[in-house]
């Protein structure tokens, strides 16, 4: 079904490219080794004003992508994923800002990752794809705005990875951003976030499939990306979340089956978002993405999380989920605590919801707490909206 525009949607957008690092200028990777040409994937909404001084810049999580508003035509079936959010009007409003979008390095849907061609084999890379860090993707992204000839963004804004993504925003280029709104995140993996992790990279390089990653131009490894994905979703969905849609309830039939086929719909929903997953997502993405979170540690190299976080200079608006067991509000919590410690200007909020991790995603009241967040700090930053020509 075509997706019908709703008010305050920025409307058709179209999928832009930056090419940079190109030999011998590539990007030093933290794990070592270099890394060029890289092109990013990325979109903008909204217009940047005359003093360049009113660009957001939005971080993706996980498996998401540089597609976050509007559609790509008018019978484009989804608008993007962060689509109720920012548009005319919304929360973060196009009419003041100027908001781009990047797909992370590493990823799948544009930007360079392991299913570029190399240009040093003129075959995709797979696993001789170099390691890269949550630090990486962001120094790829200040590559991109310098591109655009932004110097300093009014906020970074992601949640999840995307949260990750902003806390690093703030230690790496802290004279580059006014404001960090992580969402949903954590400065650290605990160890049973890296477990969760791993369980999804094991089924997927067990996969028959897989090759060494070596599958391009034959057989993907369906079944083991398609069970990762599984795994992964469970833990966005809070108990109480699963229990109120799915219960117990039979799939199709009005008795169990006493076999191994389905019986329950959330065993019929776990197997359609692991099947759909794989038409548009690259199993060695998953991997090298899911590696760099669980690298990523903002506390390193100093051991101190308090240490790290001295060098942010911009302010802070740091929002959990109550019933978010993935990204659990402790860890948010702590990254508040160095904050303060620190001095540093920091709003917390953590909101009731029965959806999860993925209630960052959803309308709610995250939106008019961001919302507000940000005209105040527009207004206090003495921010021009884009005049009209």
């Amino acid at each position: 079904m075509p997706h019908t525009r709703q008010p305050g949607s920025v409307g058709p957008v179209k999928k832009q490219f930056h090419t940079f690092c190109e030999p011998p200028h590539e990007l030093e990777l933290e794990g070592g080794g270099r890394l060029g040409p890289i092109t990013l994937a990325y979109e903008t909404y909204g217009r940047l004003n005359r003093e360049k001084s009113n660009a957001i810049l939005i971080l993706h999580a996980l498996t998401g992508d540089s597609h976050a508003a509007g559609i790509y035509a008018e019978d484009d079936p989804k608008p993007g994923w962060w689509d109720y959010l920012i548009g005319p009007g919304r929360p973060v409003d196009t009419d003041k800002y100027f908001v781009i979008c990047s797909n992370v390095i590493g990823g799948c849907q544009g930007s360079t990752g392991p299913a570029s061609v190399n240009p040093a084999t003129g075959r995709p890379y797979g696993l001789t794809f170099p390691v890269i860090t949550v630090n990486d993707m962001v120094r790829a992204q200040a590559h991109l705005l310098d591109h655009m000839g932004i110097d300093r963004l009014l906020a970074v804004l992601g949640g999840s990875m995307g949260g990750m993504q902003a806390l690093v925003w703030s230690v790496l280029f802290p004279d580059r951003i006014m404001a960090a709104i992580p969402i949903a995140t954590t400065a650290k993996h605990s160890p049973q976030q890296i477990a969760f992790n791993q369980v999804g990279r094991a089924a997927i390089m067990a996969d028959s499939h897989f090759n060494g990653g070596d599958y391009y131009g034959g057989e993907i490894p369906r079944s083991g990306l398609s069970l990762a994905r599984m795994v992964g979703h469970i833990t966005y969905r809070s108990d109480e979340a699963m229990h109120e849609r799915f219960g117990r309830k039979l799939r199709g039939k009005k008795a169990l089956g006493y076999n191994f086929g389905i019986d329950f719909e959330v065993e019929s929903f776990l197997h359609y978002q692991g099947d759909s997953f794989v038409e548009r997502f690259d199993a060695n993405a998953y991997l090298y993405i899911t590696k760099a979170i669980d690298y990523f540690d903002l506390s390193m190299p100093s051991g101190s999380l308090t240490a790290e976080l001295a060098r942010a200079k911009c302010k802070f608006l740091v929002v959990s989920f109550s019933s978010d067991w993935l990204y659990p509000p402790y860890q948010s919590k702590e990254v508040v605590k160095s904050l303060l410690v620190n001095g540093i200007d920091a709003t917390y909020c953590e909101i009731e919801t029965r959806f999860g991790h993925d209630a960052f995603l959803l309308p709610g009241e995250m939106d008019t707490i961001i919302g507000n967040f940000l005209a105040n700090l527009a207004s206090r930053g003495g921010i021009k909206a884009p005049s009209v020509s």
